[in-house]
């Protein structure tokens, strides 16, 4: 099982896999970046080429690593080309404004316990 964070304890690197973000001494490295290339695991020497070419593209760093044996990793490139979407709340009512479920109650009466 993959952990979700890594932390190195000789350099006090710390790497958020779900976020691909890596940080050193308190400061973010971006995924794809020479502090933070982005390493990805193939079983062959035209997948290889075939991802090398998709960073190239996007002028991201990359590590490829050819793995016969084990099965293939491109998640890392997964999220590089679909990064994460900032979610705006679309309910933007004060908690002494009406629900906005229509049961008529004050929204910090109603549906704020809910979302706890």
């Amino acid at each position: 099982m993959v952990q979700k964070i890594v932390t190195d304890l000789q350099t006090g690197k710390t790497f958020d896999r779900d976020k691909g973000v890596k940080t050193f001494n308190n400061k973010y490295q971006k995924l794809g970046t020479k502090k933070n290339p982005a390493t990805v695991y193939v079983q062959t020497e035209e997948r290889k080429k075939e991802v090398h070419a998709v960073f190239q593209e996007n002028n991201w760093v990359s590590k490829i690593i050819i793995a016969p044996d084990q099965p293939e990793d491109i998640s890392t490139l997964e999220v590089l080309l679909n990064p994460v979407q900032t979610k705006i709340n679309e309910h933007n009512i004060g908690r002494n404004d009406p629900c906005y479920c229509g049961s008529e109650q004050k929204f910090k009466k109603c549906c704020a316990n809910k979302k706890g």
